[in-house]
């Protein structure tokens, strides 16, 4: 049953390790914007580079110890347990605020930017373990609803820190000493928390240890490429971190030097970029439910370029002696829209994010998942440490920001047609979840019955010309479906049912040689471990009915003595894709939006499975509700 991601910020084994990263986020961020509002606009604190090569150089020294070091974080994530190194890194973290301290009392942006570098090695031996342990803490149906929670408190834990690290770096003549002490409180009650993780295995005890940064690191990333989606998704989200850090680096600069406006513009700003990713984070859980939702990426890579290109057409302020506090702003023409254009890029990024990360979690090998992330993570340092050098080159060319912008909405439009041509799974999965989630209103009951792995058959009753569809949409893993070969032909869904590596299947008297290669291709992939789904019916109902199930299941069963699992698909019948009336898809708009159900029986062993007995099964569970 699928519960309210919420109720997991209760359990321990979720709630202390989320307070856990959320405070250690928290006080990265009240240390990087009180360093970002002392080089912005306070002109460097006597340092003799201007201001835009300073906040470059930030961001490349944070995140250049992803490249350097996790290689060997992503090992030491897996080969010890998860909850220990958390306590030590946090006791890391400790020690690390005091240097900060130090640094804001020297009054010294060098010594400050090397504590930032330093800060950057301590997330990177964090951020292997932090996605590494959610699925050993979480079930797989709560992995989109965990991974939405920690988005989202991330993005928080950025606003508030952003928020803190601005208004007290700014008190007048105690800005140091309150941003010291603060990080240092925050670091010593994350070391508390930490302590009420419970324990998670070491994946792989036995590692032996590379200490070698150049050839582990390129043993790690080829950890990301054994599974081809996987390897994709981190394509993916290393290019989101290249878009946000090209968008997140240029936002101090941006509100002084093109919209004329001072640092509570720019706290606003990143406020409503942070309010955005959170939002995005649970509307893709509320819209995912349980599984995890692949086709929600592309929506997310189109609106990501829509309001990227807007905020260069949006940004046109006029010039300025003065710059502008909040109110001025706010009340300033154009406003709004900047506003909206920066909210909704982190409601999109969202979208983006949060499925890509789920999915590496899910797909990965688990005894060396930790090694993935870490590839992942060096991925993601190499694309932010890109970003900064094209913003860099980009800017001494003389283009302005808005341009930089501009530039990087036209490259994302690039990268998402390469990553969505090379993995057309993506595309697939978003029309599907388009098509099935305008059209009906979905139940599902007890999708925990159908096997997490290995060979397994599904029979369900066969109402629409959707049905499989609305299964895939429903289904945790990938579905394989044998239809007749007539409604794989129908434009659109034959892009989406080649793409799912459907079977077509014809009968004896029309096709029999596709007939017996459908019945070959079926045993080849149940041996191969992978999920089947038939309609033994073997046609549309074309009154509501059910018809008798035809004797290829028995046939199927015979070769494969695989697990089978019954299915029922209730309220289809009467809608557009359905024979009532006539033929399907003939009178548009009827039954738009309504309350559909997908359930799930208890799974059958192949001795147990004659055609007889599957249907008294699917028939009880579709019960006398047809619509």
């Amino acid at each position: 049953m699928h519960q309210k991601p919420s109720a997991l910020l209760r359990q321990r084994r979720f709630g202390p390790f989320f307070l856990t990263q959320f405070l250690g986020a928290f006080n990265d961020n009240v240390f990087k914007n009180a360093l970002v509002i002392l080089v912005t606009f306070q002109v460097g604190k006597g340092a003799d580079m201007d201001s835009d090569l300073l906040v470059n150089l930030c961001a490349a020294l944070f995140i250049l110890p992803f490249f350097l070091f996790s290689a060997t974080a992503g090992q030491v994530a897996d080969k010890y347990e998860k909850s220990g190194l958390i306590r030590k890194i946090k006791l890391l973290e400790v020690a690390i605020m005091g240097l900060a301290a130090i640094g804001f009392w020297l009054d010294s942006v060098y010594f400050l930017m090397g504590v930032l570098f330093l800060m950057g090695t301590q997330s990177t031996f964090f951020g292997p373990i932090k996605y590494g342990i959610l699925p050993q803490h979480l079930h797989e149906s709560e992995l989109i609803g965990g991974n939405a929670l920690v988005e989202m408190g991330t993005f928080l834990a950025i606003l508030l820190g952003i928020i803190a690290g601005s208004k007290l770096i700014g008190i007048e003549g105690l800005g140091a000493l309150a941003v010291s002490a603060t990080v240092i409180g925050v670091a010593l009650v994350g070391v508390v928390f930490s302590r009420m993780i419970p324990s998670a295995a070491a994946a792989d005890a036995q590692l032996k240890m590379n200490l070698n940064p150049l050839t582990e690191t390129w043993r790690t990333i080829g950890y990301t490429r054994e599974v081809d989606s996987v390897f994709k998704s981190v394509l993916g989200i290393s290019w989101f971190w290249f878009f946000g850090a090209t968008l997140l680096t240029q936002l101090p600069n941006f509100s002084k030097t093109v919209l004329y406006a001072g640092e509570d513009v720019y706290i606003v700003l990143l406020a409503m970029f942070s309010v955005g990713v959170g939002l995005g984070s649970i509307l893709c859980e509320k819209l995912s439910g349980d599984v995890v939702e692949i086709g929600l990426v592309p929506i997310g890579s189109f609106m990501l370029t829509v309001f990227c290109a807007d905020l260069y057409f949006s940004s046109d302020f006029p010039v300025r002696e003065t710059l502008m506090d909040w109110p001025t702003f706010w009340a300033a023409s154009g406003s709004l829209r900047v506003l909206l254009d920066i909210v909704l890029i982190g409601v999109f990024g969202g979208f983006f994010i949060v499925p890509l990360y789920a999915l590496v979690q899910q797909r990965s090998v688990p005894s060396h998942r930790s090694r993935v992330i870490a590839g992942n993570n060096i991925l993601n340092a190499l694309f932010m440490v890109l970003s900064a050098v094209m913003a860099v080159v980009v800017l001494k060319l003389g283009f302005s920001i808005p341009e930089l912008f501009l530039i990087t909405a036209a490259l994302n439009v690039l990268v998402a047609a390469y990553i969505f041509t090379l993995v057309p799974e993506f595309m697939m999965r978003c029309l599907i979840w388009c098509i099935v989630n305008t059209m009906y209103r979905v139940r599902k009951e007890h999708l925990d019955r159908i096997p997490r792995e290995g060979g397994a058959l599904i029979v369900c009753n066969h109402v629409s010309m959707i049905d499989a569809l609305v299964i895939a949409a429903c289904t945790r893993r990938p579905v394989r479906f044998v239809m007749y070969y007539k409604i794989f032909q129908v434009p659109v869904l034959s892009f989406i049912f080649r793409t799912g590596k459907a079977i077509p299947i014809a009968g004896r008297k029309e096709d029999p040689e596709m007939m017996d290669a459908a019945f070959d291709r079926i045993s080849e992939a149940l041996g191969q471990g992978d999920l089947i789904c038939i309609f033994p019916e073997g046609k549309l109902t074309g009154d509501g009915d059910m018809d008798v199930f035809r004797p290829g299941v028995e046939r199927i069963l015979k070769a494969n003595p695989v697990t089978v699992v019954p299915m029922a698909l209730r309220g289809l019948w009467g809608s557009f894709f359905s024979r009532e009336g006539g033929s399907a898809m003939r009178r548009p708009f009827r039954r738009i939006w309504s309350r559909i159900t997908l359930s799930v029986g208890e799974p059958i062993t192949a001795e147990q499975a004659s055609a007889e007995y599957l249907h008294t099964t699917v028939l009880a569970l579709r019960g006398d509700r047809q619509k």
